[in-house]
């Protein structure tokens, strides 16, 4: 059973019904991300499908804000056309999970997707600015405000960021924008191995030429065989030019480099951020496991020795997308790299089956899982919110 509420008061009612009840809620906007964590353990669906539109945007003061049920690509054709962007670039995941409908800008809020960009420009949580949801008791809760400097007390923001609809329901969502480059490019390096991609990469950071994206192909891109080391600029033309070709001469020592300009680049970079490169198969899982970046050549190692994962590396090797057989075998594979490495894995799409059995992100330390729990009973007293999405029984 799915029901889309036409307004916020609606919605609140639903929830406090739901709540008197003690009756679960699968809470979702165009339900585009539903094979993302476990398979959330409610017969009902609240969806912010129909709380859509852009409430406010004042390119001048570099804020927009918009109903949680409003589709991205809405939100971003909005601002591309007045010069500006969504900085932290979120990823369309619709390929990744067989959809044709477009995640909701509620929905990346409250996954905290980011792309490429993330390196340089932060999550979408430090982006946000304002925020509105229902809580557990069917109350609407303001936090933050509509502009770039404000004091209101408890940044619940930051907190719903991420939480995965656990916590509240988002109904409405302020966001920091930013100017669009003028232009862009990327330095294409063609390396001996993924250790020697990361140096490459990292090299590039380092740098004072200000790398906006670094990414690794194992198996190439770019018209280069691979391993391929992707190395963005964006800017002013003349800037652009100037770092590009300072930046080529530091990174020759690496291999052959070659140049992506423009069109080309950004094309090349919404791969990167969709993870096409991946060639994730239909049936198979696909895991994102978050490392310091010179671990990420060993993790990706250990997976494509373990059982023949396809792998890509984002944000200079620290985040290691996996693909492979949705399996347990598989998935303690990567549980077991990631905590060797030190490191976090989320399991970002598999057949339910798997999801259901196994851990989708690691256990928290039990003085986290305390302040996790006191939280949630703060904000979903009957926890009503999506149980089971992220951990079994919560």
């Amino acid at each position: 059973m799915l029901f889309a509420p036409l307004d916020e008061a609606e919605l609140a009612a639903a929830v406090a019904a739901a709540t008197a009840a003690r009756e679960p809620l699968a809470i979702e906007g165009n339900g585009s991300k539903r094979a993302l964590l476990r398979p959330v353990q409610a017969a009902r669906t609240l969806s912010t499908r129909n709380l859509a539109g852009i409430t406010l945007y004042r390119p001048t003061e570099l804020v927009i804000s918009a109903r949680a049920g409003t589709p991205l690509p809405e939100i971003e054709a909005a601002v591309a056309e007045r010069g500006q962007m969504i900085a932290p670039e979120p990823p369309d995941t619709r390929a990744l999970f067989g959809t044709d409908r477009p995640a909701t800008l509620g929905g990346v809020v409250a996954a905290n997707l980011s792309g490429p960009r993330r390196i340089t420009a932060g999550a979408i949580r430090d982006h946000l600015l304002g925020i509105r949801f229902v809580n557990g008791a069917g109350e609407v809760v303001r936090s933050g405000g509509r502009v770039l400097k404000n004091v209101t007390g408890l940044d619940l923001c930051k907190l719903l960021a991420g939480s995965h609809g656990t916590l509240g329901v988002i109904t409405e969502v302020t966001l920091k924008v930013l100017p669009r480059p003028e232009a862009q490019a990327t330095l294409a390096v063609r390396v001996a191995d993924l250790a020697a991609g990361v140096r490459a990469l990292s090299a590039g950071l380092c740098s004072p030429f200000g790398v906006t994206g670094a990414a690794l192909l194992p198996d190439g891109g770019a018209g280069l065989a691979g391993p391929v080391a992707l190395l963005r600029l964006e800017e002013f033309r003349a800037s652009v030019d100037y770092r590009g070709g300072r930046l080529r001469e530091d990174l020759a020592p690496f291999g052959e480099v070659s140049l992506v300009a423009d069109d080309a680049s950004a094309a090349l970079w919404r791969a990167v951020r969709d993870a096409e490169p991946l060639r994730a198969a239909e049936g198979d899982a696909v895991w994102r496991v978050s490392v310091r970046p010179s671990a990420g050549p060993r993790v990706a190692a250990a997976l494509v020795a373990a059982f023949g994962a396809r792998v890509m590396l984002d944000w200079g090797g620290g985040l290691v997308w996996v693909a492979g057989p949705a399996t347990e075998a598989a998935h303690a594979e990567v549980m077991r790299a990631a905590a060797a490495a030190r490191g976090s894995f989320t399991l970002f799409r598999a057949p339910e089956p798997l999801r259901a059995m196994v851990a989708v992100v690691p256990e928290e330390a039990p003085a986290l899982a305390g302040i996790a729990a006191r939280v949630k009973a703060a904000l979903d007293p009957e926890g009503v919110f999506n149980p089971g999405r992220m951990r079994a029984g919560v």
